[in-house]
């Protein structure tokens, strides 16, 4: 595997990541995304909440779950009701429904805030792998004694590669801006 395929393979990697963390930021409406970090104890251990039960979105502000143990249902509304996400859960002994309030202009605006710096980290991200790209182009020069124009060569693929990533990234965030801003 070339050093630009590795690069590419890497960058992607930031990418989706940075994906993940975009999904639970959470936008005006209910997405079953927003529930991914809430762990609930059960048999023994604490497990994410979709090893336990479906969450699923039927409403644009309501999420549910429906557990597939309803012996467990107390716990995942405990841990939903827990969770640092203000969330008022309630269940009717087979469904829990959480209600997803509608966002404040100054919270949205937490929220966009919170975008850029998580855009800036994956774009940190996609900079570290072009300077291992780099690094590994020079270390080739020295035990395959690449010319300096395959140097550059080499260099300018990894660059533009860069340069689409973050783009990427910027095209993320600002369909993510627009959804977190939309009333």
């Amino acid at each position: 595997m070339s050093s630009q395929q590795k690069a590419k393979q890497r960058m992607e990697g930031a990418l989706e990541a940075l994906r993940r963390e975009f999904a639970n930021v959470r936008t005006g409406k209910a997405s079953p995304a927003l529930l991914d970090s809430v762990r609930v104890e059960a048999y023994g251990s604490m497990v994410p909440l979709n090893q336990v039960g479906t969450v699923s979105a039927p409403e644009p502000r309501m999420l549910t779950v429906q557990p597939w143990d309803k012996s467990l249902i107390k716990k995942i509304e405990y841990a939903i009701r827990e969770s640092d996400m203000g969330y008022n859960p309630s269940n009717d002994g087979n469904l829990i429904r959480v209600p997803v309030p509608a966002l404040t202009e100054e919270r949205r605006k937490e929220y966009v805030k919170m975008l850029h710096k998580l855009a800036e980290e994956g774009r940190v991200s996609i900079r570290q792998v072009r300077k291992d790209a780099n690094d590994e182009v020079k270390a080739r020069q020295k035990k395959e004694g690449l010319s300096e124009d395959d140097i550059r060569r080499e260099q300018g693929e990894v660059q533009k590669l860069t340069d689409q990533y973050i783009a990427k990234v910027d095209e993320l965030l600002k369909h993510k801006e627009a959804d977190v801003m939309e009333v």
